[in-house]
């Protein structure tokens, strides 16, 4: 049995990661922002699979909040499986912010880099003593670190600025048999930006057109490929960028 700690998992692909991660056999630990009824649904469906599942509030965005959080967590292991470890960090937490270069707001700016790079950062260096060594990290990116669609520029930079980051998690926690990867979604239909792709026809059309099979994605496209990720059976993927759009912009 395995724990997988999931962040930003009360909707969208962390929801469906959570789920997939359960119907794999495993348990998991999500946390919300602020939909703590919608998290508190995944974690009755989680149940329902058989598998244990707590789910605990935290801003991936306030590091103030992750020495409290690493507490918590701790404490929850020991009471709810008798374990000091987790074995599986996926990053997942973030939020949508689209503008031009030219009118993009330093707040927009500071929150994307709060939320998708800063947090990932800091949030998995306070989580580095309770994850097992041999155990497994994803880190979220975008098909957008590949190929460009206006108004995406921040968002995208720090994407990419994840991508880095994932080569240097691997090399120095290889050590401890830590493996950790990138998963790419390209545009993928959940209320993420606001529902955007999932909402408005035009858009979805757009990036349909753009992707080799020929409409966009949806959570149960990426969402059982980052459970098998996690699985024995992929051991030796490490350091890798996987890109999960049905092949858009090819």
């Amino acid at each position: 049995m395995t724990i997988a700690l999931v962040t930003g998992a009360s909707r969208g692909l962390g929801r469906n990661t959570a789920l997939s991660i359960a119907r794999h056999g495993g348990d998991v630990i999500l946390t919300y922002r602020s939909q703590r009824e919608e998290a508190e649904a995944v974690v009755a469906e989680i149940a329902a699979l058989g598998r244990k599942a707590l789910a605990f509030q935290l801003d991936t965005g306030n590091l103030a909040e992750f020495a409290a959080f690493s507490d918590r967590l701790r404490y929850a292991l020991r009471e709810t499986w008798q374990r000091e470890t987790f074995d599986h960090l996926v990053n997942n937490a973030g939020h949508g912010d689209y503008a031009m270069i030219g009118d993009t707001t330093e707040a927009q700016f500071d929150g994307l880099v709060n939320v998708h790079f800063k947090g990932v950062y800091f949030l998995t260096q306070a989580l580095l003593p309770l994850l097992a060594d041999g155990g497994r990290i994803v880190n979220l990116s975008s098909g957008l670190t590949r190929v460009s669609y206006p108004g995406y520029g921040a968002y995208a930079a720090v994407k990419g600025a994840v991508e880095i980051l994932t080569l240097y998690m691997a090399k120095e926690l290889g050590s401890r048999g830590i493996a950790v990867n990138t998963v790419a979604p390209g545009a993928i239909e959940t209320d993420f930006g606001g529902g955007a792709v999932r909402d408005n026809p035009e858009v979805n059309r757009i990036f349909a057109d753009m992707t080799a099979l020929g409409r966009a994605g949806v959570p149960d496209d990426i969402g059982p490929m980052i459970a098998s990720l996690l699985q024995p059976a992929n051991r030796w993927v490490n350091a890798q960028r996987i890109e999960v759009s049905g092949g858009q912009g090819i």
